[in-house]
């Protein structure tokens, strides 16, 4: 065969010759003329058709002028194979040439063909035909299976002389009637099988057929390979198949050039036949074999061992070298091409340390490095990961932290497309920043389109290394989860896919997933997440979510302080000189106060209702809002303070005032209901009551219907203990800063309850 850059020849196996029509088959023929292929070569492919006629390959190929060929060029073939499934190396959207993660890993070269010595091929002394061929079929075959052998030819006339072709033979018979069939007769293996011609020699099929045919479709079982190459010093071949630690069942000397290598592949179906096949052939071809690949298909024929072809004989070399199993073989290969790096001696290094990774994330996490957000449902955590990405983006603050700038993927794997990209909008206009470096983030929409991280990390890694991100974000981990969260084997595979990303892109991975059930505030925020202790203790950084129990009190002072800046933006924008002189700073922290200026100062009713609106929508959103603590575990950074926020759809807001910070993470052991401390918790004094009805005066106050003993018995009372108006009454009085008139509180200097 002719020196090319591109073998046609095993495209021929994705285009059976049943399936074309007489042009196309002639197209074909042409095709390989044009590219400098031999007759023999389309003569070997179209023997599988039952259409195949003896001699009419050979006799058509002269028909054929090279000059007067067109466009029937490789291309020919080329086409009809992708439309039947082949997809050219490189391009790995077709499902058959789909590869694992690591089969695209290392140069596979495990030896140097010019250094391996020859090693010496042995012809039988006592030439026992009979027992040669026995042994081959028991190596190779169950006794039911059925066995194709051809032991009649036909001449072609070629410029080299006259070849003999083979038939398509018999496979009517089992392994195990031929097999008794040779012990009764003996070495007399014509008596069996049919006398070969001489100078032609016989064949021998090497994967059991259905008694009906001996194309592809007719294979039953897809146990082996054939590995053959003529181009080699027989010796050296040996040799290489040795090294190569092939798992080979039976080695047989073709009687000429070459030997036949039936190769143990133990494939499923015919897609992974060809997976396989293709694997050890790259594999030999790197490291020497130039192997023939005209017998990837496994209904090929091999040479027969115990039969002479033109005075040599074929025979039997050796049985069950090498590996056990392609399993066993295949995962040796990949074991020497791991790409580990060697160990390295500290001295060397320790007067020129590597310079760190840069942060992305301030203090939390390095490019290049891996951090996970956990927290409960409700917490926000794909809300919190747009922000993340909003803010690296434009080089932005991120909760506490600020962020390098830079492009981010972020991989939506829950929302739908139109759901995801209103999202990002809506948390932009949330945030309020401007969407200046919108350009930045890529989103990879694939809800409904998920796999497993095994089979998303080579697809994600492929799409992106060109793109030069700076974070990948998965939201959520849970679409791609494999296997069983508990088993800290499984999510130790599960997350090294997540270092795959990261070093083949240099970029972080950054990913959220749940909390466990059940209370979290006594845990340590790394033993929060639920499944196996991996999850945790894998990333660089772990951002860890806890909700704050919020009691009545702090979020009506919360929802009057909102309210009550509403009322101070309208007197500023509306009524600045009233605002000037009629607002005091105490009245800024009273929304009663604020809302009469605001009555007083503005009275037309279109001016006042957008503020009105705004105040209505601001309790809403502050009514809604929920309180989160933020803690973290740190591999390259010291831990950080706690940091304490709000979430108010959609987005999260550090709490600059402070008053989440007093608030205790509470547990099942540590609750304001566990026992022990209904038993042995302090009792409140007179001066905590005292206080603790002024509390409840100032929140009920809204600044249009007065405190009345009604409402305070409401606010004290629950369905465990109702609180008395006698109770109330003694709060009061001890308090001394209220009196109660006509069951309305008011405070000292108005008259007293008549």
């Amino acid at each position: 065969m002719a020196d090319r850059d591109f073998d046609l020849l095993p495209l021929l196996d994705y285009i059976e010759p049943s399936s074309v029509t007489y042009q196309e088959w002639v197209d074909v023929g042409m095709a390989l003329k044009h590219e400098g292929y031999s007759a023999a070569d389309w003569d070997s492919w179209s023997q599988s058709d039952s259409r195949y006629k003896e001699g009419e390959c050979f006799k058509k190929w002269e028909s054929f002028q090279r000059e007067g060929l067109g466009s029937i060029t490789g291309a020919t073939i080329t086409q009809m194979a992708k439309e039947r499934g082949w997809t050219p190396k490189g391009n790995s959207n077709g499902p058959s040439h789909e590869l694992d993660w690591d089969s695209t890993i290392g140069d596979y070269k495990i030896v140097d063909k010019n250094w391996v010595e020859s090693q010496e091929i042995r012809e039988p002394f006592y030439w026992e035909p009979g027992r040669e061929l026995l042994r081959y079929l028991e190596t190779l075959f169950e006794s039911t299976d059925y066995v194709g052998y051809v032991t009649e030819t036909y001449p072609i006339e070629t410029d080299k002389g006259i070849i003999y072709k083979p038939t398509a033979g018999a496979y009517d018979r089992t392994a195990g009637e031929l097999i008794q069939a040779l012990q009764n007769a003996g070495n007399d293996i014509g008596a069996v099988f049919g006398d070969p011609k001489e100078e032609a020699g016989a064949w021998i099929r090497f994967n059991p057929v259905d008694s009906k045919g001996v194309k592809n479709s007719n294979v039953t079982e897809f146990r082996y390979a054939l590995v053959e190459s003529d181009s080699m010093e027989l010796g050296k071949q040996y040799a290489l198949f040795k090294e190569l630690e092939l798992p080979i069942a039976t080695l047989v000397h073709s009687g000429k050039k070459s030997l036949h290598a039936i190769v143990k592949v133990d494939a499923r179906d015919y897609q992974e036949y060809r997976k396989r096949v293709d694997y050890i052939y790259n594999i030999c071809k790197k490291n020497g074999l130039d192997i023939d690949t005209q017998n990837r298909n496994p209904s090929r024929l091999s040479r027969m061992p115990g039969v002479t072809r033109a005075g040599r004989k074929q025979f039997l070399i050796d049985t069950n070298i090498g590996k056990a199993n392609y399993e066993e073989w295949y995962q040796w290969i990949e074991d020497l091409n791991d790409d580990l790096p060697d160990p390295e001696t500290l001295a060397e290094e320790w007067d020129n340390l590597p310079e760190l990774a840069p942060e992305l994330i301030k203090g939390v996490l390095r490019q290049g490095h891996k951090m996970l957000i956990a927290g409960p449902s409700k917490a926000g955590k794909s809300f919190a990961l747009i922000e993340l990405s909003i803010a690296i983006a434009e080089g932005r603050k991120w909760i506490d932290w600020e962020c390098e700038q830079g492009r981010v993927l972020y991989v939506n794997l829950e929302l739908d497309r139109p759901s995801a990209l209103h999202r990002f909008k809506d948390v932009y206009n949330a945030m309020g920043i401007a969407p200046n470096n919108i350009k930045n983030i890529d989103i990879w929409n694939l809800r409904g389109k998920t796999v497993p991280m095994d089979k998303l990390a080579p697809k994600l890694i492929r799409r992106s290394l060109k793109k030069n991100y700076q974070a990948v974000i998965i939201d959520p981990i849970y679409k791609v989860l494999t296997g069983d969260e508990n088993s800290a084997d499984q999510m130790a595979h599960f997350t090294n896919q997540f270092d795959k990303v990261a070093t083949e892109l240099g970029c972080s991975v950054i990913y959220c997933h749940h909390h466990s059930k059940g209370s979290q505030g006594g845990k340590k925020s790394m033993d929060r997440a639920s499944g196996s202790g991996v999850f945790a203790r894998d990333p660089d950084a772990l951002i860890d979510l806890v909700e704050l129990e919020l009691t009545d009190e702090l979020i009506k002072m919360r929802t009057n302080k909102a309210t009550a800046k509403v009322y101070q933006e309208a007197l500023q924008e509306k009524a600045l000189d009233y605002y000037q002189q009629h607002v005091s700073l105490d009245d800024l922290e009273s929304r009663a106060e604020m809302q009469k200026h605001f009555e007083k100062a503005i009275t037309d009713i279109m001016v006042k209702k957008p503020y009105l609106d705004k105040v209505q929508a601001v309790k809403k959103a502050t009514e809604t809002s929920t309180g989160w603590r933020v803690e973290g575990t740190l591999r390259e950074f010291a831990k950080f303070p706690p940091v304490n926020m709000w979430f108010s759809y959609p987005v999260h807001s550090v709490d600059q005032s402070g008053v989440l910070a007093d608030i205790q993470l509470e547990d099942s052991t540590n609750g304001k209901n566990s026992p022990w401390k209904k038993n042995f918790e302090k009792k409140e004094t007179k001066e905590d009551k005292a206080k603790k009805v002024e509390t409840a005066i100032a929140v009920l106050d809204d600044g249009t219907d007065p405190v009345t003993l009604d409402s305070l018995i409401d606010y004290f009372s629950n369905e465990e203990k109702s609180v008395s108006e006698k109770t109330i009454r003694r709060w009061i009085k001890n308090n001394g800063k209220f009196d109660i008139v006509n069951k309305e509180i008011v405070p000292k200097n108005s008259k007293n309850e008549g």
